[in-house]
């Protein structure tokens, strides 16, 4: 029998930065085993995005910027730091959702480079409702800002993570989604969701007790949404694609930092 394979987390950690940002990392592996890793990789990769919009953010305050300009900066810079793949996804997904064709045709919709009326509205409200969330967090304090923005782009990668699990099918046989899709065991998924819940739980605890509660019920209900929504496309769609990862993605950190919003 052949030996299991072993995830390369040297290669897992060039796929996850190489693949989900901008950041000069080249991907020297593209296969099972590297996707396997990377996609593991990805919530440490939201991490890194996350902690380069707190930055931003909290050096406009500092400059003496308001709260809303802190939170257009801290949404802005995930958006280039993925070079709104992300966004770019979700509005596709959304298209095809709404298009209410069939698979095949819904998927042909997604492909095309235009961005139709479900798509701009989707967008348009997406980034209001986050915008919004960051300068309600920035309003109430620069730590809890900055909590935000780094909780909402870690969760979103995590949403990836979950989303690229065994039993997940691909809508297409090529893609990103072909290439992730089904690669990460059901048990280091969830060993995922814990470690990052509870990350999220001791960030929250630098900032006060009550946002210990706070910060993983928002990573735990920013998943379960995406896992909805992951559900829900792969019964339309037959499976997942690039444009619904990216879907999930801005879906998990939209409700993350809406949950995160609650009760300031």
């Amino acid at each position: 029998m052949p030996e299991p394979s072993k995830t390369p987390w040297p290669d897992g950690l060039r796929f996850a930065f190489g693949t989900l940002t901008v950041l000069p990392v080249p991907v020297t592996r593209w296969d099972r085993d590297a996707a396997r890793g990377g996609m593991l990789c990805a919530p440490l990769a939201g991490l890194v995005v996350g902690g380069c919009a707190a930055l931003a953010g909290v050096v406009l305050l500092a400059l003496g910027a308001g709260a809303l300009l802190a939170a257009v900066a801290s949404a802005a810079v995930p958006a280039v730091l993925t070079r709104g793949l992300h966004l770019d996804g979700l509005a596709d997904t959304a298209d095809g959702l709404g298009s209410g064709k069939p698979a095949e045709d819904a998927l042909r919709i997604m492909k095309q480079s235009d961005i139709g009326p479900f798509g701009v509205i989707t967008l348009v409200l997406v980034l209001l409702a986050q915008v919004a969330a960051l300068a309600q967090a920035y309003g109430d304090s620069w730590a809890r800002g900055a909590l935000a923005a780094v909780v909402s782009a870690t969760a979103a990668r995590l949403a990836l993570t979950l989303a690229a699990r065994s039993g997940v099918p691909a809508a297409r046989p090529e893609g990103l989604g072909a290439a992730v899709a089904g690669v990460v065991p059901v048990r280091a998924a969830a060993v995922a969701a814990v470690a990052v819940t509870g990350a999220a739980a001791a960030g929250g605890a630098l900032v006060g007790t009550y946002d210990i509660v706070r910060t993983a019920t928002a990573v735990i209900v920013s998943l379960g949404v995406a896992e909805l929504l992951l559900r829900h496309c792969t019964r339309r769609f037959g499976g997942v694609t690039g444009d619904v990862f990216g879907g999930l993605a801005e879906t998990a950190a939209t409700v993350s930092l809406v949950v995160l919003s609650l009760g300031q």
